[in-house]
């Protein structure tokens, strides 16, 4: 801000000057006194300049509407929408959200550094304020091959941007418990540090805490809520596309410390976006589950805004950032209006703000890369066993169960049986086509027949691939390699649906709406080959990958025990 820019914002404040904007006739949340106030509220500069009787150059009448502040995503992966940062921005701003704090490690992890100069570039022309946390582990364990190496130095260059506020999620919580240097030097990068807790006990979250680790995401029950809440963490409450724990953690949320929980969604579907909404479903659901309206609309705002240092976001006030949402009724947060920074971000439901020139996306393209297989490379053999490590799915959670149990065998290999609701599951590493192929067996996703496969696989983003038969796996796998990335549905040997992904294999380089046409197609077709319909095959198979997450999961170089740390063999040796 220029000395000038000062100047003239005093003399509007001091009513010398009309407003460029004023809000009249609206009943305001006030979320430091938590109560409902009155009062015009003028804008200068994209700026709150004051409440109470203003003048402006143009004058809203909000006729008894609430005012509240601009929501703000304490936690989300941009990626996972499919779409980039400027579409993403076009679909959560009708939502309420007028800040995200984004990681985008998922993009990290496919292009390392080129992939974050283009999320931040991308995202510097979006309406939406998008807040970056530089990704702690890329790779996010050192038990996958991910497509790039992030090290402190590679980091250091980005700390000090305006966009960048600190250290993201670190998940890998060996490597802080152990002092590794690599992590102590990612560490004193910065003291905003956001983390990655999932399973930990209340003495691992002392080890986090001494780390400099201030917030978690990954609840799942109001007790380890307690825990983290007690040791002076803020908490999270995500509700995802697949981690849906938003409802277990309400039940743990007092007035006493409700000004330590934020609201995030991490990792949400571009079509749940539209459908069911951001942060705005978080609030509209706390609400619904008995928090007041204020206490509520506080979490997605003023305690995510002083959780990350924001000091001018989060509320409606003198000297604040003109963010903000005009509701038609509190109790159920029906939104009527968006304004970001004083200009009408949405209307009704529409984005209504400037469509920039989309960003050059040459250096996060053709990142997909698998070597010619056969359906030998897909077999499990079994020998004379028939009891193995099983993958068992949480239906809408991240966790799964190691399950040891007999498991369909014929000729010596395991054979998928959809009866049984035994596949057949493998991680085909993509970046460098090596030969690296991780298999493995999951219960519960489903399926009846045929395969789906995506490139979209936490975090490494290799190419998971569940059937019912190999080869329409097989087809599955050389249909992303042919798309360059994205999400395939095979049955009898033929291609149903597909989403091209061709930016990191994460990403469509197409407007939102179409990207949802194809998302519908993909649903469609997982009907079709009986996919379940009370959770999402596909998301769930994303996160089947990741190797920081209890209990079982699968890797390129394969199955992981998450409680050893460390692979494990598929077949059970028995005696």
């Amino acid at each position: 801000m220029t000395k000038a820019q000062l100047k003239n914002r005093i003399a509007v404040a001091n009513k010398e000057k009309k407003a460029d904007l004023v809000i009249r006739h609206a009943s305001i949340v006030n979320v430091f006194t938590k109560t409902l106030t009155t009062g015009d509220v003028a804008v200068c500069d994209g700026v709150i300049v004051g409440i109470g009787n203003y003048e402006g150059i143009q004058e809203v009448d909000a006729r008894g509407q609430f005012l509240v502040p601009g929501l703000i995503d304490a936690h989300v992966h941009i990626e996972s929408s499919m779409v980039t940062p400027q579409q993403f921005s076009q679909i959560v701003l009708p939502h309420g959200v007028t800040t995200v704090i984004t990681d985008p490690h998922e993009i990290a992890n496919v292009s390392g550094v080129a992939g974050l100069e283009f999320m931040l570039k991308d995202a510097d022309s979006a309406l939406l304020d998008i807040k970056m946390m530089l990704p702690s582990c890329v790779p996010a364990t050192p038990f996958e091959n991910a497509g790039a190496r992030l090290s402190a130095e590679d980091l250091r260059p980005f700390v000090g941007r305006d966009q960048v506020l600190g250290l993201a999620e670190v998940m890998d919580f060996p490597a802080v418990l152990n002092g590794d240097e690599a992590m102590l030097d990612k560490l004193l990068l910065s003291s905003q540090i956001d983390g990655h807790a999932a399973g930990l006990t209340a003495n691992d979250i002392n080890v986090y805490g001494t780390a400099g680790i201030l917030t978690d995401h990954e609840c799942v029950t109001k007790e380890e809520m307690a825990i983290r809440l007690e040791r002076g963490l803020y908490v999270m409450l995500r509700e995802g596309s697949v981690a849906k724990d938003l409802n277990a953690l309400l039940e743990g949320v007092t007035e006493q410390n409700a000004h330590r929980c934020l609201f995030c969604t991490d990792d949400k579907h571009l079509d749940d976006l539209i459908d069911e909404g951001s942060v705005d479903y978080n609030v509209r659901t706390a609400i619904r589950h008995g928090i007041d309206p204020i206490t509520a609309i506080s979490m997605a705002t003023l305690n995510a805004a002083q959780c990350f240092g924001l000091s001018r976001k989060g509320a409606i006030a003198p000297g604040y950032d003109a963010d903000f949402v005009l509701l038609d009724r509190l109790e159920d947060f029906a939104i009527a209006e968006v304004y970001k920074g004083g200009q009408l971000a949405a209307k009704d439901g529409r984005y209504t703000g400037p469509v920039q020139e989309a960003s050059d996306t040459s250096a996060v393209r053709d990142t997909v890369r698998v070597p010619d297989l056969s359906t030998s490379d897909l077999e499990i053999p079994m020998g004379t066993h028939t009891k193995a490590h099983v993958i068992g799915i949480n239906p809408n959670k991240l966790i799964t169960e190691h399950i040891i149990e007999d498991v369909p065998v014929a000729d010596g290999r395991f054979v998928s049986n959809a009866t049984s609701g035994h596949l057949k599951i493998a991680v085909i590493e993509r970046h460098r086509a090596s030969d690296n192929i991780g298999l493995g067996i999951v219960k519960g996703l489903g399926l009846q027949d045929g395969a789906i496969a995506t490139t979209v696989a936490h975090d490494s983003h290799n190419v998971i691939v569940v059937g019912t038969n190999d080869e329409d796996m097989l087809i599955a796998i050389n249909a992303l390699h042919e798309l360059q990335g994205g999400l395939a549905v095979v049955q009898n040997g033929q291609l149903l649906a597909s989403l091209p992904l061709p930016l990191a294999g994460l990403m469509s380089s197409e407007p939102f709406p179409a990207v949802y046409d194809q998302l519908k197609a993909i649903d469609k077709s997982l009907l079709q080959i009986g996919a379940p319909t009370h959770f999402n095959a596909f998301l769930t198979l994303s996160f089947l990958s990741l190797p920081v997450i209890p209990h079982l999961k699968l890797t390129d170089r394969g199955l992981f025990d998450v409680a050893s740390f460390r692979h494990i063999e598929v077949v059970v040796q028995e005696g």
